[in-house]
């Protein structure tokens, strides 16, 4: 019973905005802009996504929800993105040129790969302020650079991850756990940390005898099929339940659970970035267990 309590706790608690601070100062298909709707005398505000789409259940659809959340609610901004033909700095920097170019004088860049088009960007475009998600502006060479129109947005990630191990060591019926992430990044790491140090928690304060068995990098946030490979892997090894941090690699994830599922095998998943829990549900059940959110679009609202 008290195990079931205090998971009830903690599922309550992992829904909770991350976000801590924004204190650095400093498409749908190829470059057409998607706009949202117009009226006149509105600020318009643009996103550039990184190698998601906004609707990746992850970390780009997070931020354009935020974005239009707001639009609908406060009717002040026209909002618009932009997907980019690839994912090299000069796709990032021709689209967030084409963004200005149209009128944006607000442009919401999420996650490190645009850190460099920013502050290239930010030079270029004086007039325009720039919000960089999980990211620091700098020429390639790791020495961030002050912009006096960009502000850098950064989370909490391993108070989060700490709450998820929690919930995980309570929840797991063979104490074998595991860990998917995107790419080898401080915001992935900082999940995987305080989930490691969640799972030690329970184990010398709540009497659970939880390890994370496996735990791996994909190397990038989009590859669905080696998602799905790795959790087949983790689960055929006993893991019952894995953590992923991995963006669109996590719907890899997703879709390997559910396929066990499906056949009787009693696994789960935890979500990250936006509400995934509509992804788990089944026919006949469901096989997510408590999700930590960034709430991102409720920051960037």
């Amino acid at each position: 019973m008290r195990k079931k309590i205090l998971s009830a706790i903690v599922s309550s608690l992992l829904i909770t905005s991350l976000c801590t601070s924004c204190v650095q100062k400093g498409d749908e298909t190829g470059d057409d802009v998607n706009k949202g709707t117009k009226t006149e005398e509105k600020i318009k505000v643009g996103m550039v996504t990184d190698a998601g789409t906004i609707d990746d259940k992850s970390f780009n659809q997070g931020s354009w929800e935020g974005i239009r959340r707001y639009e609908d609610e406060k009717g002040t901004i026209e909002s618009q993105y932009l997907k980019p033909n690839d994912v090299q700095e000069t796709d990032y920097i021709n689209a967030i040129d084409t963004l200005a170019e149209t009128g944006s004088k607000i442009i919401v860049a999420p996650g490190f790969k645009l850190e460099t088009a920013v502050n290239r960007s930010a030079e270029v475009h004086k007039d325009v302020s720039f919000i960089l998600v999980d990211g620091l502006p700098h020429g390639g060479d790791q020495k961030f650079v002050n912009h006096d129109n960009v502000v850098s947005v950064f989370f909490n990630e391993h108070e989060a991850g700490f709450l998820v191990g929690l919930a995980a060591a309570l929840s797991s019926k063979t104490g074998k756990l595991g860990f998917i992430g995107g790419m080898k990044i401080p915001p992935v790491e900082k999940f995987y940390y305080g989930y490691q140090a969640g799972v030690l928690y329970a184990n010398k304060n709540l009497a659970t005898k939880a390890s994370i068995t496996d735990a791996q990098y994909q190397g990038s946030f989009d590859n669905i099929p080696a998602g799905q490979t790795l959790a087949a892997g983790m689960y055929g090894k006993g893991i019952d339940i894995i953590f992923h941090a991995a963006g669109g690699v996590g719907n890899g994830v997703f879709n390997e659970a559910k396929a066990r599922s499906e056949k009787g095998e009693k696994v789960w998943v935890i979500g990250v970035d936006s509400d995934q829990y509509d992804q788990g549900i089944l026919k006949d059940g469901k096989i997510v267990v408590p999700q930590t959110q960034k709430e991102v679009d409720d920051f960037l609202k």
